[in-house]
């Protein structure tokens, strides 16, 4: 059986969903639904989360799962929210964590991370999953994906909240990094109302799960491409695999904002509703400021996925990142140093879809 098939009969169900709720209720908050005013626009403020973000709840799930397993370490490679979500997930059990970020993750989400009793590892971003994986191996730690399964159905609980809170909704906008948000809520609100479009939204400069949807095919754009975007947490360069069996399933379109875009909606949602947003948690509120005249009728949802921007940060000069300073690299535990990048490619495809 091929891995395709595999993930094929391990998607994530609204069952999934449910279980994933109530295991991490004891340590995510039910974050409400908010109008802008003028339009019919509902907000979901997941920057109100114990982190600052959603990812909170892919890896509080993920994480209780394997402690009560048996497991002591976890490791993950994350731009930096993820990251801060294990770090976190992993103090509350008890479990040592580990994360591998980029040299280019904002010191904020950097330090954030270590506060919460993580061992940081910072390499350069096109080395992000290979160091992972070879620290994986060296520590005996388990890896969480940011699209695992525990994790998409984590991230599925923020889905499952919607539609209770506003039945008539029409549509509900989701920002995509490596999928794994878009698939569980996708999940979710299908399974409690199919008729409801799932629409993801990515930054045009890192447009590969628009490519991937297009096609049909999942497809890689290099980091030299997709770090171009201000929005730092939606720089990964391919959907995951598990993430794309969901998407291509349950999703209805994906579209594309600018970066113009991005820095109008963070505005917008800290004048209007008093909500900081980091560039990518603005990512699906610039969706429907630039696409609503072409959204189906009734009220829109728009996830705001995170708000880890440095307090006094003025959401118009967000620009490549969080914070005007980044980290440094280092070397690798053991003695070994990632330096360098790749040279500039092409998008490719990964895999048929």
């Amino acid at each position: 059986m091929s891995v395709e098939d595999v993930l094929r009969t391990t998607l994530v169900t609204a069952a999934d969903v449910r279980a994933a709720a109530a295991r991490i209720a004891p340590y995510v908050r039910r974050t409400p639904l908010l109008r802008l005013p003028g339009e019919r626009l509902w907000v979901k403020p997941e920057n109100r989360q114990p982190t600052r973000s959603f990812k909170v709840r892919g890896a509080v799930n993920a994480v209780v799962r394997l402690a009560r397993q048996g497991v002591r370490h976890v490791i993950a490679q994350s731009s930096g929210n993820h990251a801060q979500a294990i770090a976190y997930a992993a103090a509350e059990q008890g479990l040592r964590a580990t994360v591998v970020l980029p040299d280019t993750a904002p010191e904020l989400k950097v330090s954030a991370a270590r506060r919460l009793g993580a061992e940081v590892v910072i390499v350069p971003p096109a080395l992000r999953e290979e160091a992972c994986l070879a620290l994986a191996d060296r520590f005996g730690a388990t890896v969480i994906g940011s699209d695992a399964f525990d994790v998409i159905a984590g991230h599925g609980s923020a889905g499952a909240e919607v539609v209770p809170d506003l039945p008539d909704a029409g549509s509900v906008l989701v920002p995509v990094c490596n999928g794994g948000l878009l698939a569980g809520i996708a999940v979710a609100v299908k399974a409690a109302d199919p008729a409801i479009r799932v629409i993801g939204v990515e930054p045009e400069l890192a447009a590969d799960g628009a490519a991937s949807f297009r096609s049909g095919t999942r497809t890689a754009w290099p980091v030299e491409l997709t770090y171009r975007t201000r929005a730092d947490g939606l720089r990964a360069p391919v959907l995951g695999a598990l993430a794309w069996e969901h998407i291509h399933r349950y999703v209805d379109d994906m579209v594309t904002v600018t970066e113009d875009a991005i820095g109008a909606a963070a505005r917008l949602l800290q004048r209007e509703l008093g909500e900081r947003a980091e560039p990518s948690g603005a990512v699906a509120t610039a969706g429907y400021l630039a696409h609503r005249a072409h959204l189906p009728p009734g009220p829109v949802v728009a996830i705001l996925s995170g708000g880890n921007v440095a307090t006094g940060t003025a959401p118009a000069a967000l620009s490549g990142g969080d914070v005007a300073t980044s980290a440094a690299p280092t070397a690798l535990p053991g003695g070994d140093v990632a330096t360098g990048t790749r040279p500039l490619m092409r998008p490719e495809v990964v895999e048929q879809g």
